[in-house]
């Protein structure tokens, strides 16, 4: 006889361009081993597809848990993005206008603003400049941890053969050098692309790793962008950021010195679909044929 099957139904969900593969384990948690399963669920040509897979469990503290797992199965740290989508989902379902919940063991306040969902972000931490030697050169570097680890570049600061390599259309493999650089091992960085716009308003590009690709949007990529942007050049809240899916992720927060407070992400969140998958043990251990 054939391995017993179990269905697991799912929403597939959208953040300005970052997509995600949403369960609900609300109302009772699972023996699954996610972790194992996130690499066949978003796997774009054998699964659903996803940047990230998020599981919504019970909290005693909070409306809910988010536990986000990166496409590979790793821990991508908080995803911001994934956590509007999350709030986007509980407040649909329950017909609410905010909701506070957990992540890694932070609390997290999420509401709706007209038709988007803005989320309340830790402070950020960590905020250093460097310059980093990687094969393509040397590279004027901003890091900051937003939740996330993000190596933060401004591409008019880039060297110009770098500059033509990005402006021809791949991030990949100076995104790939930088986020296996020593100086941000063992656990990598995100990398991120920026491009002023105009006074309030920036382009980006992101590496994600996790994904080790790059993806339409980033949530924590977004709000660290906007503050190194107002710590290095400047720049004055709130600050519209323009993602490579062509959608606006605004970042508002209030800046004293190097001091940043109050970070809010806002921006879209939707459901694109409903699904019911049927998995076996065999996908458990992240092997083709969900």
């Amino acid at each position: 006889m054939g391995e017993p099957q179990r269905k697991i139904s799912f929403v597939k969900m959208t953040g300005a361009g970052n997509d995600f593969v949403l369960i609900d384990e609300l109302g009772g948690r699972s023996t699954t081993d996610w972790a194992r399963l996130a690499p066949a669920l978003c796997d774009r040509r054998y699964g659903i597809g996803a940047d990230g897979l998020l599981i919504l469990t019970p909290s005693l503290t909070a409306d809910f848990t988010m536990e986000y797992y990166n496409a590979d199965g790793s821990s991508g740290g908080m995803c911001g993005n994934g956590g509007r989508c999350s709030a986007y989902y509980y407040l649909l379902k329950n017909g609410r206008s905010q909701t506070t919940f957990e992540a890694l063991g932070e609390s997290y306040k999420a509401r709706f603003t007209g038709s988007n969902i803005a989320l309340r972000m830790q402070e950020p931490t960590g905020f250093r400049s460097m310059e980093l030697n990687i094969p393509a050169g040397q590279l004027q570097v901003y890091f900051i941890n937003t939740g996330a680890p993000h190596a933060v570049l401004f591409t008019e600061e880039l060297p110009e053969q770098v500059r033509r390599s990005i402006g021809s259309g791949s991030i990949l493999e100076i995104g790939r050098s930088i986020r296996h650089h020593d100086e941000f091992k063992p656990g990598g960085t995100n990398v991120d692309f920026v491009e002023i716009v105009s006074g309030r308003v920036i382009s980006m590009r992101s590496y994600e790793r996790g994904v080790e690709d790059e993806t339409l949007a980033c949530g924590t990529g977004a709000v660290a962008c906007s503050l190194v942007a107002s710590l290095v050049r400047g720049m004055v809240p709130p600050i519209d950021v323009k993602t490579r899916g062509n959608e606006t992720l605004r970042v508002n927060f209030k800046a004293g010195g190097r001091i940043m407070k109050e970070v809010e992400l806002e921006g879209p969140a939707k459901i694109v679909y409903r699904g019911e998958l049927e998995y076996s043990r065999s996908s458990d251990s992240g092997s083709h044929g969900i």
